[in-house]
């Protein structure tokens, strides 16, 4: 399984990063030994001294594609997921001055939550104009909508598969929206796809 992560496809969130906005997607991978055990608290890692939570969407591809048309692109998933790209902010930004790969921030041990629940794409009204949020201590810290992508789930898809081939199983984490923040030890992030609860996981 590949951990494909898309960097940058929300407006407001490059502006707080102070970032800026690219001309196509950016790209990134974990590996899956980055996938946040089910049932296990996410921890702290000693190398960082600010980790933040960022929700995404996610998309599970369902058969092998390379080079994927546009057109084509819902022909390759039937699940939308939720999880979160956990980013050691401190490090990837030490990394980012000194012009280096910044996976040692991004990829680490646990950085990858999906989801246990998918839902299927048939039931959902309109994947492009869908509503997710982060509650972090039952208080609302991050919400999106799948309409304010840069790049759509279809364009993604395409794009990504000019790289990469893509397999069953493969997830597509496909950008986070503003209000990413920092985690402390006893936090609760609770993940949601309009209203339905798709993960709660525990910060320790």
């Amino acid at each position: 399984m590949k951990i494909i992560c898309i960097g940058r496809n929300y407006t407001e969130h490059i502006s707080e990063l102070k970032n800026e906005k690219p001309g196509e997607p950016v790209i990134f991978q974990k590996p899956d030994t980055a996938v946040l055990l089910k049932k296990q608290p996410f921890f702290i890692p000693d190398f960082s001294e600010n980790v933040q939570y960022e929700v995404e969407v996610l998309v599970k591809i369902k058969k092998v594609g390379k080079h994927i048309q546009q057109k084509f692109a819902h022909k390759y998933y039937d699940k939308l997921g939720l999880g979160i790209d956990f980013t050691a902010r401190d490090l990837q930004q030490r990394l980012k001055e000194k012009g280096l790969p910044w996976e040692k921030a991004k990829a680490f041990d646990g950085a990858a939550v999906i989801g246990e629940k998918w839902m299927d794409k048939k039931e959902i009204k309109d994947i492009n104009n869908l509503n997710f949020s982060l509650m972090k201590n039952n208080e609302t810290a991050q919400t999106g909508n799948t309409s304010l992508m840069l790049w759509k789930i279809d364009e993604l898809i395409a794009y990504v598969s000019t790289f990469f081939t893509l397999k069953i199983g493969d997830v597509i984490f496909t950008g986070t929206p503003a209000g990413v923040g920092k985690v402390e030890a006893n936090d609760r992030l609770t993940g949601f796809i309009e209203h339905e609860e798709i993960f709660s996981i525990q910060i320790k």
